[in-house]
């Protein structure tokens, strides 16, 4: 029951992580355009910011195969639940990035939901807690996590089982209580 972020590595990153430094990165290439460095030291800073950024592009492809095209099937307007399935299950663990847009997508079905409730990163699990579409059973499992407060999500879900909630809001309220009282 109890999940546990994995520790990573220097040599295990996620696809989230990779994500962040090649947007900044490009952000960086955009900021050489209005600059007034001498050109040679300006093309050599593009190329050298480029490198970087093809570098984490390849890095996300090894995490996933594809990346930038899985990424745009799930932004896309048009994405059917069935896809978001078929990408969810075949997403390694380590795509969060991924899969943390799956975990929010509007269109995600509770089979998905069930299946991405049990990931080890947290985000992930608190998108499902809070999706409209996330199924009783994995609402009630989410609300016995441990490893942090997803119950007070599950709470105010209104696929939580009407018993269920209503023990997760007497919980709250005592909490509340116990703070007053301090």
């Amino acid at each position: 029951m109890q999940h546990k972020e994995k520790e990573k590595g220097a040599g295990s990153r996620t696809s989230q992580i990779v994500f962040g430094e090649r947007q900044h990165l490009l952000r960086a290439l955009d900021s050489l355009e209005g600059t007034d460095l001498p050109i040679a030291r300006a093309q050599q800073e593009r190329r050298s910011l480029e490198e970087l950024i093809h570098a984490r592009t390849r890095e996300l492809n090894q995490i996933n195969t594809a990346w930038d095209e899985k990424i745009g099937l799930v932004l896309s307007a048009d994405a059917k639940p069935e896809m978001l399935e078929k990408l969810s299950k075949q997403a390694p663990e380590e795509d969060f990035y991924l899969l943390r847009l799956i975990s929010e997508h509007p269109r995600s079905n509770a089979k998905t939901l069930q299946r991405l409730g049990r990931h080890p990163y947290a985000a992930i699990r608190e998108n499902v807690a809070r999706h409209p579409n996330a199924d009783a059973a994995t609402l009630t499992y989410l609300s016995k996590d441990r490893s942090q407060p997803l119950w007070y999500l599950v709470a105010f879900n209104p696929n939580t089982p009407t018993i269920l909630q209503r023990r997760l809001r007497d919980r709250l309220k005592k909490l509340g209580e116990s703070q007053l009282s301090r």
